[in-house]
């Protein structure tokens, strides 16, 4: 039959061509071929997607009990270990919550794109959860988390200067993937996954290595990808200052030991702080006037950066790339053709219809990339304010952004221990006086 299909087509080409006359070649007899049905792929099957996010929903739930009701961090392995199972390797990444961010941006954007049911739930039930328990979503149901949890088996803290400053990573990524999927649809967060080769077992060598080095420096400094990267644990963190119920460290009065801050490796625990004096207030107001002064110029000096890189920004969209790559062809410059320009000279398309498409986007490229560096200035301004202010505290509390939910906490803190009658009260260390 292979055979017969091949002979027809070489057939219709030579007598196209006028290469050849029927006479000489006689066709062949077709009359008792059958045409094969026309095969389609199987559509989507809904029930897959509502099982996903029925147990998406069931893995919250069981995080926020362990962490928030039975505070136990062996509850919490087990919740992590069965998600990384289950939407990591079994699901292979995808649906991936962190990137449904570019698919809500996406379907804001462009009236044409149609957001799946699914994708929109996988976005919407941790942001719900983050503003009634905290980010226990991160504590033990992404698998992108799971995994580098299970990893950070020496894991030890940075130092803090560095943690927040490493921090601002994950806005500026955060920006960077909105803009460019409001732009032209370029879904960065999902083209730069560190752990989906993982999942899927296989993918690209340089992401496989980016994935291999973030669990190995994952293994001493926890969660780098969560801390410094992650898109939607910059959100989260955001929403998770103003949770309902959060981890709280002791379970009734905290005995102020420290040892809930020496065995967290986020520097998420925040150490008890006094009200400060007269003289430390007013250098407190003054810094906080000249970052509040600086906010709009970081935004306006960030958006003409932005503005200043509107061709490195627009060089994400292939098109883009592929306009340009012509042009150069055209133009007579030293370049070897690609599969991707050969491909598009084949396809009969104009290059002025190519050179239009690419226009439309570097324009919309332009501003999104102007947005975004205005986005970053802001992200600056807002750290500075931030650190103007010193809040105070009577008592060793998590940092409500910082704090993955993950229990490190709970065994380490000897008012835990007594509440699991593991110790007596007479055992505990006396308690310190609260700062002034």
């Amino acid at each position: 039959m292979a055979a017969a299909v091949a002979a027809a087509v070489l057939g219709a080409v030579f007598c196209a061509l006028g290469e050849v006359r029927s006479a000489e070649i006689p066709l062949p007899d077709f009359t008792s071929y059958e045409v094969p049905d026309t095969q389609h792929p199987p559509a989507g099957q809904p029930w897959r997607e509502a099982i996903d996010v029925v147990l998406l929903a069931a893995a919250i739930g069981a995080a926020s009990y362990a962490a928030l009701v039975r505070r136990s961090r062996a509850w919490l392995l087990g919740v992590t270990i069965a998600s990384l199972v289950w939407f990591g390797f079994v699901r292979q990444g995808c649906v991936c919550s962190i990137g449904a961010i570019q698919n809500v941006v996406l379907s804001l954007v462009d009236a044409d794109y149609l957001l799946p049911w699914s994708v929109a739930a996988f976005f919407a039930l941790p942001l719900v959860s983050t503003l009634f328990f905290g980010r226990t979503f991160c504590a033990a149901v992404c698998p992108l988390g799971a995994i580098q949890e299970l990893a950070a088996v020496r894991a030890t803290r940075v130092p803090r200067w560095l943690d927040h400053s490493l921090g601002l990573l994950a806005f500026v990524y955060l920006g960077w993937a909105v803009a460019a999927a409001a732009a032209g649809g370029v879904m960065l967060i999902c083209r730069y996954d560190p752990f989906v080769g993982f999942f899927r077992l296989s993918g690209g060598f340089p992401m496989l290595v980016f994935g291999g080095a973030l669990l190995l420096i994952g293994v001493f400094v926890a969660r780098p990808y969560c801390r410094f990267l992650c898109p939607l644990g910059a959100i989260l963190g955001i929403l998770s200052r103003v949770s309902y119920r959060h981890l709280r460290i002791p379970p009734n009065e905290c005995i102020r030991c420290r040892l809930c801050e020496d065995v967290c490796p986020y520097n998420a625990i925040e150490p008890p702080a006094g009200a400060p004096d007269a003289a430390e207030r007013a250098r407190a107001r003054r810094r906080l006037l000249a970052a509040l002064a600086s906010l709009p110029v970081l935004i306006v000096a960030g958006a003409a950066v932005g503005w200043l890189a509107r061709d490195a920004m627009s060089s994400l969209h292939p098109r883009v790339r592929l306009a340009d790559r012509i042009y150069r062809e055209d133009a007579g410059e030293p370049v070897v053709p690609t599969d991707a320009t050969n491909g598009f000279r084949a396809s009969g398309e104009s290059v002025a219809s190519l050179y239009a498409d690419a226009d439309r986007l570097r324009r919309r490229f332009a501003w999104a990339s102007a947005a975004f560096g205005g986005w970053v200035g802001l992200v600056f301004a807002v750290k500075m304010i931030a650190l103007c202010m010193r809040p105070r505290r009577d008592e060793y509390e998590p940092d409500r952004r910082g704090c993955v939910s993950c229990g490190r906490c709970f065994w380490y803190c000897p008012k835990e221990q007594v509440r699991l009658g593991l110790i007596d009260e007479s055992q505990l260390p006396p308690a310190e006086p609260p700062p002034r």
